[in-house]
């Protein structure tokens, strides 16, 4: 097999990393932050020759591109992670039976971890600084848009390695053809998960021909409802926060559910969002109220595919609806359970909301932008789960780790 070298060299690293200090991982994270900020020039000049082959127009660039300010952030996340608490090693139960026997539910590693990812270099550091702080091996199959900026990081990760005695094979980077992809789907015999992050294409793809476990992190199709008790200045800047803060996330809103006895405040809070150029798709009612109050060449009626849509860009849909059942309803059709929110001065109507409304992360009276590992106190995120088994929302350390049960015995044998 091409690439089996490759799984074989990683399924080594999960070794090397079972037996490392775990003193020296918070050491080899903070040299890695650092060396990322003064390899700066090295990962832009890098990440300049993925951005000339893409479009600026096309909603990834916005992913694939990375700055000075970017970098710093990127940094800022490997140091929190370093500064986190081990992982590895906790009970999480212990007893003992009747017949003497000790019982300990230790957490461990996944063990060796399989990342699948699009145009999105800082995935990288990410999942490195994830993975290895929480004992886990990765391989990582960048696309070919990011493959330079991948390959500069890479090798920035494998150089800090280096420097502390480490084996670079804790982390390998795939060639970034596809056949690698299908290789790896199917290297049940070397990796124990694999974790999809991007396009719900690619997510689609890698389920239906995995032979490999999957966690799904999912595309974000985000709604936020509107409601007839809606604060209409509270309400506004947390719709135009949440679909203009940086539209190429998977927290970004796509679609604006509104009541329809607060249609006449639609003009107001879609007012700020023209001063972004925010293309709107509006249902019958919504563009009668928004026709001649927003500028005519962003307003267009939606049709069905407006609505189910993730845009990842500058555009998003609004959907009308008669009570807080139709809204809850219209989400359950289109939403990808990621993230989606309630604006309202109601407290029954925020918890029939939050209490009935499937989606990793529901929210009250707050922007959807929140969705992040690092906003949630967690370090970094490997990607925001939309499935139920085994982890949901956003993926950090504990997530990334297993358990295993240990019993301890003085010579007991189970009689028929």
């Amino acid at each position: 097999m091409e690439y089996q070298n490759y799984f074989e060299r990683v399924k080594e690293g999960s070794v090397v990393l079972s037996s490392l200090n775990t003193d020296i991982i918070p050491q080899v994270l903070n040299k890695l932050a650092d060396e990322a900020e003064k390899q700066t020039n090295l990962i832009l000049d890098a990440n300049a020759k993925d951005l000339a082959r893409m479009s600026p127009e096309d909603p990834k660039y916005d992913r694939l591109k990375l700055t000075e300010e970017r970098i710093k952030s990127i940094a800022n996340d490997i140091r929190k992670v370093a500064a986190l608490p081990n992982p590895l090693g906790k009970v999480l139960t212990k007893k003992d039976l009747e017949n003497g026997l000790e019982l300990e539910k230790r957490t461990v590693p996944l063990g060796v971890i399989g990342i699948i990812y699009e145009a999105r270099p800082n995935v990288t550091f990410d999942v490195f600084s994830l993975c290895f702080k929480s004992g886990n091996a990765c391989i990582l199959k960048g696309g070919t848009d990011a493959d330079d900026s991948n390959r500069a990081i890479v090798s920035i990760i494998h150089s800090v390695l280096k420097s502390f005695d480490i084996s670079e094979d804790v982390v390998q980077l795939l060639p970034p053809e596809r056949a690698a992809t299908a290789a790896l789907l199917e290297a049940v015999d070397f990796v124990d998960i694999i974790i999809p992050r991007g396009s719900q294409g690619l997510i689609n793809f890698v389920r239906d021909n995995a032979k490999v476990p999957v966690i799904e992190t999912g595309a974000g199709i985000v709604h936020t409802y509107f409601d007839e008790f809606a604060d209409l200045a509270k309400g506004t800047e947390i719709v135009f926060n949440a679909k203009t803060r940086r539209v190429s996330v998977c927290n970004a809103l796509d679609c604006l559910v509104i009541h329809e006895s607060r249609l006449k405040d639609l003009p107001e809070i879609a007012k700020k969002l023209a001063t972004k150029d925010v293309v709107v798709y509006a249902d019958e009612k919504a563009y009668a109220e928004l026709k001649g109050n927003y500028p005519e060449a962003l307003l267009n009626v939606a049709n069905d595919s407006s609505f189910g849509t993730e845009f990842l860009s500058m555009t998003m849909a609004i959907k009308t609806v008669g009570s807080l059942i139709e809204a809850i309803d219209h989400i359950r059709k289109y939403s990808s359970k990621h993230s989606e929110a309630i604006i309202s001065e109601n407290a029954q109507n925020i918890e029939t909301f939050l209490n009935r409304v499937d989606a990793a992360v529901v929210y009250a009276n707050s922007s959807t932008a929140f969705t992040d590992g690092a906003q949630f106190g967690l370090g970094a995120e490997i990607g925001i789960s939309t499935q139920k088994l085994h982890a949901r929302g956003p993926m950090a350390l504990e997530e990334l780790c297993s358990y295993k049960w240990v019993v301890k015995g003085t010579g007991q044998v189970r009689v028929p």
